[in-house]
C-alpha cells in the first residue's frame, strides 16, 4: 500500500511541477508579447513626425528582439506553436485581402488605374525574370521559382499603401485615388497569379514522378475551381439572407454569426483537402465572397482588429526570430549585390513601365515618377514568403534577410513621396483667406465650433447663441468632434469606398450621439437663424490641425473656435490639460485659413441659455490695436446685436508723454515706421467705424484707459476681475507693444497671447471666461490643402 501511495505522491509532484513550468512559460510568452507591443508603439510614436508607416518600425523592432540571445533561446522551445499561430494569422490576413478585392475587374475594360498597374507589373516582371537567375537567389534554381520571385517583386501591398495614402489625407485627390486603385489592382493580380501558379508548383525533393506531379496539379486545380465556383454562386444567396434577417441598427443574431463564420471557414478549407495551401485558399475564397453587407463588414472589422492588435506584433517577432543575424553574410559581395539588384528591379521596373504608360495617358512626368515610387511598396505577405522560403530550405537566411530589407526600404520612402506630392499641389493651389474684419456684416457668418467631448457642448451652445445676431442673414455652424485616431478606433473603421470610412467604435458613436442630441435640441427649440451641421475630425494629433484647416477652407469658414486644452475643476483651478489638444490648437493658430478663437471656459458653458428678452450676460472686449484686436472687435460687433448681451468696449491708449513716445518708437523692430503708421491708421479707422455703429447712440458701453506701460495694463486687467462673464481679446499682432512688453516673459500659454494668458491665469477670476481671437496672416503659404486637390 505504501508503494501505491508513494507513486501517487510522486505523480502529484510531477503534475505540480509541470503546471508550474507551463504557467511560467505562459507568463513569459505573455510578457514578451506585451513588450513587443510597447516597444513597437514607442518607436512608432517617435517616428510619427516623419509619418512613417507602422510596418517600418515593426520590422526594426522585430529584427532586434528576435535576435536577442535570451529571447532567441526561449523562442526555440515554442517553434511549433509560433508557426501555427503565424499560419492562422496569415490565413486571416489573406482572407481579408481577398474580401476587399473585386475579381470582376479582370473582365472589364481596363481603367486608367488598371493600365498603370499592368504597365508597372509587366516591366518589373520582365526585368526580374531576366536579372534574378544570374544572382542565384535560390539554392536550387528553377523556372517556377524565378517566376514566383518576379511575380512577388511586381506586386504591391495595397493595405500598407492605402494606409499611407489615407493617413496623409490625399486619398480624395486625383493622384491618391489613382494610386490606391492601381495598388489594389497590382496586389490582386500578383496574389492571384501566385495562387494559381501554386497548383503547378513542384518540389524536386519530394520524390514525386512526373505523372504523380501532373495528377496532383490536376486534383488541386479542380478542387480550387470547385471552391471558387461554389463560393461565387452560393455565398451571395446565403449572406444576403443573413443580411436581410439582420437589418442595420439592430445587433447581429448570435446564431446567424455562428452560421456565417462556419460557412466562411468551410469555403476557405475546401481546396485544402487536395493539398492546396490554406493561406492561398483563404485568399481565393475571400475574392468571391460578397464585399457588401453587414456580415462582410463585421468580418472585416473584427479580423482587422485581431491583426493589428495581436497578430502583427507576434508576426514581426517571428520574422526576427527566423531572420537570424548569425546567418547573414555581410562579407560576401553577392549579398549586397542581391540587395541592390532587388531594389533596382523593384524601383526601376515600376518607374519604367509607369513613365511609359503615363506618357501615353497624358500624365506629367513628375507625377508618373511619384506614382511609380508609391507602387513599389511591399508588405506582410512578401515578408511571409521570404521567411517561408528560408524555412523550407529554398533560400539561405542571408537571402531571406535581404528580401526583408527590400520590403523595409520600399515602405520607408513612401511618406516622403506623399509629402512631395502635397508640396507640389500646394504650390499649384491658390488659397483664400477668410476673416471677420473682411466679411460683409450682411453676409451670413460661417463658424466651425470644435468640441473635445460632451463637456464642451454647453459652452458651444452659448457661443452659437451670442453669435447668431438676427435670423437674417443668420449663421451656419459646423459642430466638429475632435477625436484622436487610435489603433483601437482605426481597427474598427469600416471602409465604405476608397475615400470614406465609417466609424463603428461604440464609444465614439455614443459620444457623437450625445453631442448631436444636445445641439440639435437647442437648434430645434431656439435656433432661429442657425443652420446646424455636424462634422468629424478623426485623425492623429499630428494630422488633425491640417484636417481642421482643410475643413475650414472647404466650407468657407470665417471663424474657428477651439476649446482650451485645460478643463476647470470644481474648485476653480485648471487641470494639467491634454498635450495633444494643445498641440492641435497651436498648429491651427499657425496654419488656419481663417480667424481662430480659443475659448477658455470658466463657467460660460454652465450658464443657463441666454434669453433674448432681458440682459443677462455681461461681455467686454479689450482693444489695444493690431490685426487681432481688430478681429476681436469685428466679432464683438456681431455679439452686440444680441438682445441678451450687455457689451462694453474697453480701449487701452498710450499716454502721450515724451518718454512714452520715445519708448514706443523703440519697442518693436519687426516693423518699419511706415508699417507702424499704416497699422495705427487701420486701428483708428476700424475703431471709429465700430464706435459710430454701436457706441454712439447704441447699446454698447465704452470705456477708455490711458496707460503708461505694461505694469498698468496688468493692474487694469486685474481690476476687471469678476465684473464680466466673458472677455473677448485679440491674441497679439500689435505694432505698438508698449502696453504689453514684458508680459510674455512669464507666459504659461504663449498660444493665448500676453493679454489672454493673464486673463486665463490662475490668479485671475474663476468665473470669467475668455475668448482669444487671432486673424489669419496674409504672409506665407497655407499649410492646409483641400483633400480633393488635382495635380495630374
Amino acid at each position: 500500500m505504501s508503494g501505491i501511495f508513494g507513486t501517487e505522491k510522486g505523480f502529484d509532484q510531477a503534475c505540480a511541477e509541470n503546471l508550474r513550468k507551463n504557467l511560467s512559460n505562459a507568463t513569459l510568452k505573455l510578457l514578451a508579447f506585451y513588450a513587443m507591443m510597447i516597444v513597437c508603439n514607442i518607436l512608432h510614436h517617435i517616428l510619427r513626425p516623419w509619418s512613417q508607416p507602422r510596418i517600418t518600425t515593426d520590422i526594426v523592432i522585430g529584427l532586434i528582439l528576435g535576435n536577442i540571445g535570451p529571447v532567441k533561446k526561449w523562442a526555440v522551445t515554442v517553434p511549433d506553436a509560433l508557426n501555427s499561430l503565424i499560419y492562422f494569422g496569415m490565413v486571416c490576413y489573406m482572407f481579408v485581402l481577398g474580401l476587399e478585392m473585386d475579381p470582376y475587374v479582370l473582365f472589364r475594360w481596363p481603367t486608367r488605374a488598371a493600365k498603370v498597374a499592368y504597365a508597372g507589373m509587366i516591366s518589373t516582371f520582365i526585368l526580374g525574370s531576366v536579372i534574378t537567375p544570374f544572382l542565384r537567389f535560390f539554392k536550387t534554381p528553377s523556372i517556377m521559382r524565378t517566376i514566383s520571385l518576379s511575380t512577388a517583386l511586381c506586386g504591391t501591398s495595397s493595405p500598407v499603401l492605402t494606409r499611407i495614402i489615407t493617413s496623409q489625407k490625399i486619398g480624395k485627390s486625383d493622384i491618391g485615388q489613382l494610386v490606391i486603385a492601381a495598388g489594389m489592382h497590382s496586389d490582386f493580380v500578383s496574389s492571384l497569379v501566385i495562387s494559381v501558379c501554386y497548383v503547378a508548383y513542384y518540389d524536386s525533393s519530394s520524390g514525386m514522378s512526373e505523372s504523380d506531379r501532373i495528377k496532383n496539379a490536376v486534383i488541386q486545380g479542380v478542387a480550387l475551381f470547385i471552391q471558387s465556383a461554389i463560393t461565387a454562386s452560393i455565398s451571395p444567396f446565403f449572406l444576403n439572407w443573413v443580411n436581410n434577417e439582420n437589418p442595420e441598427g439592430k445587433p447581429l443574431k448570435g446564431s446567424h454569426l455562428i452560421l456565417s463564420v462556419a460557412f466562411m471557414a468551410v469555403l476557405c478549407s475546401c481546396s485544402t483537402l487536395s493539398g492546396y495551401s490554406p493561406i492561398l485558399s483563404a485568399f481565393m475564397a475571400g475574392i468571391f465572397l460578397p464585399r457588401e453587407g453587414r456580415v462582410s463588414k463585421w468580418a472585416l472589422g473584427k479580423i482587422n482588429y485581431f491583426l493589428s492588435t495581436i497578430f502583427y506584433p507576434i508576426f514581426f517577432f517571428w520574422m526576427g526570430y527566423e531572420a537570424d543575424f548569425r546567418g547573414f553574410e555581410p562579407g560576401h559581395l553577392l549579398t549586397w549585390g542581391r540587395l541592390f539588384v532587388l531594389l533596382l528591379i523593384t524601383i526601376a521596373g515600376k518607374l519604367a513601365g509607369i513613365i511609359i504608360s503615363g506618357a501615353i495617358l497624358g500624365f506629367n512626368w513628375p507625377e508618373s515618377i511619384m506614382i511609380g515610387l508609391l507602387l513599389t511598396v511591399k508588405g506582410h505577405f512578401h515578408i511571409f514568403m521570404a521567411v517561408m522560403a528560408k524555412q523550407t530550405g529554398r533560400t539561405t537566411t542571408s537571402t531571406s534577410l535581404v528580401i526583408i530589407l527590400v520590403v523595409f526600404f520600399t515602405a520607408l520612402h513612401a511618406p516622403f513621396v506623399v509629402s512631395n506630392i502635397i508640396e507640389r499641389a500646394r504650390k499649384q493651389s491658390p488659397t483664400h483667406r477668410m476673416a471677420l474684419e473682411w466679411l460683409d456684416p450682411m453676409d451670413e457668418l460661417r463658424m466651425l465650433l470644435c468640441v473635445h467631448g460632451p463637456h464642451n457642448v454647453a459652452s458651444t451652445i452659448n457661443i452659437m447663441e451670442i453669435s447668431r445676431e438676427m435670423a437674417d442673414p443668420g449663421i451656419v455652424v459646423y459642430v466638429t468632434d475632435m477625436i484622436e485616431m487610435t489603433d483601437q478606433i482605426a481597427a474598427t473603421l469600416v471602409q465604405k469606398d476608397t475615400d470614406n470610412a465609417k466609424v463603428t467604435d461604440k464609444g465614439v458613436i455614443d459620444m457623437r450621439d450625445q453631442i448631436t442630441t444636445a445641439v440639435q435640441a437647442y437648434a430645434n427649440e431656439n435656433g432661429d437663424g442657425i443652420t446646424l451641421r455636424r462634422m468629424l475630425a478623426l485623425s492623429t494629433f499630428s494630422l488633425m490641425p491640417r484636417d481642421i484647416s482643410n475643413m475650414a477652407e472647404d466650407l468657407l469658414i470665417s471663424l474657428i473656435v477651439l476649446p482650451f486644452h485645460k478643463i476647470q475643476r470644481t474648485d476653480g483651478t485648471f487641470d494639467g490639460g491634454h498635450p495633444g489638444f494643445r498641440f492641435v490648437n497651436r498648429k491651427v493658430l499657425r496654419h488656419a485659413p481663417c480667424s481662430v478663437g480659443i475659448l477658455v471656459d470658466r463657467g460660460f458653458g454652465l450658464m443657463e441659455k441666454i434669453p433674448g428678452s432681458h440682459l443677462t450676460l455681461k461681455v467686454a472686449v479689450i482693444f489695444i490695436g493690431g490685426q487681432d484686436d481688430r478681429e476681436a472687435l469685428a466679432y464683438a460687433g456681431r455679439v452686440a446685436r444680441h438682445p441678451g448681451v450687455k457689451l462694453t468696449v474697453i480701449r487701452f491708449l498710450v499716454e502721450t508723454s515724451t518718454e512714452n513716445s520715445s519708448s514706443r518708437r523703440t519697442t518693436d523692430y519687426r516693423y518699419s515706421i511706415a508699417e507702424q503708421e499704416q497699422e495705427m491708421k487701420l486701428d483708428d479707422e476700424c475703431f471709429a467705424d465700430f464706435y459710430e455703429k454701436y457706441v454712439a447712440g447704441g447699446p454698447v458701453a465704452y470705456m477708455e484707459k490711458h496707460l503708461a506701460n505694461s505694469a498698468e495694463t496688468f493692474a487694469n486687467l486685474k481690476s476687471m476681475e469678476g465684473r464680466y462673464s466673458l472677455i473677448i481679446v485679440g491674441r497679439g499682432g500689435r505694432v505698438n507693444s508698449v502696453l504689453t512688453i514684458g508680459m510674455n516673459d512669464l507666459e504659461q500659454c504663449p498660444e493665448l497671447g500676453p493679454i489672454g494668458d493673464v486673463l486665463s491665469g490662475t490668479e485671475f477670476s474663476i468665473t470669467t471666461s475668455v475668448l482669444i481671437i487671432q486673424q489669419p496672416s496674409l504672409r506665407g503659404d497655407l499649410e492646409g490643402l483641400d483633400e480633393d486637390f488635382s495635380i495630374m
